[in-house]
């Protein structure tokens, strides 16, 4: 069973209905006991980065996130849910993460003003080809498209990225690091590509 942390910031309803629809049991659940009992974590997130993390700790759960963590289970964190799992964000200021990725989150640069930002829509993954594709991945193909609504991405963290994407310049679209991963894109809205990835992220743990 997957346990989606509730505190007050993500697209709980998608993430259900995804989870429904490839026969996996998933809580949506702020309550410590609840998800603790879960065989793995998903942290969701949209918005603004400074918000999302002064709400996850007002809500006490930052520090659940970290025991998961640390205790072995599965955790995947999307969108904002992915970029509060680095140390640091420039989203408007100088803020914290949670620290278990390396690496900062910073604006999608525009040096030509040619650029839509936030970059909304579907672009195409590719994977290090210096490592082995990551779990996630293991039922997706170089050039498979998902789905990204982002303006803030992942950088100075190139030992954890297991995917890429182009717009502009090269992205992270992924990152991983032992039983702790990360999508920028969102799979709950990337049709049957994303679907793949949360089937594998289920086979976890």
């Amino acid at each position: 069973m997957t346990g989606i942390i509730d505190y007050g910031v993500g697209n709980l309803f998608s993430l259900c209905s995804s989870f429904a629809f490839i026969g996996e049991r998933a809580i949506v659940s702020g309550d410590r006991d609840e998800l603790s009992a879960c065989e793995r974590i998903l942290l969701p997130g949209v918005g603004a980065f400074a918000d999302a993390a002064d709400k996850l700790r007002e809500s006490g759960l930052d520090a659940f996130v970290l025991e998961a963590a640390s205790s072995g289970k599965p955790l995947l964190g999307i969108c904002l849910g992915m970029q509060l799992l680095f140390e640091r964000s420039y989203e408007f200021g100088d803020y914290a993460g949670l620290g278990l990725l390396k690496g900062k989150i910073v604006p999608i640069p525009d040096q030509n003003h040619t650029l839509k930002i936030p970059q909304i829509g579907w672009n195409a993954l590719h994977f290090p080809q210096d490592k082995p594709k990551g779990p996630l991945f293991r039922d997706v193909h170089e050039g498979d498209c998902v789905y990204f609504v982002h303006s803030f991405y992942a950088t100075d963290c190139a030992d954890s990225v297991s995917a890429t994407t182009e717009y502009g310049i090269e992205l992270t679209a992924a990152a991983e690091s032992g039983n702790v991963f990360g999508t920028q894109f969102h799979p709950e809205k990337s049709g049957t590509v994303g679907l793949k990835i949360l089937r594998s992220f289920c086979a976890l743990g």
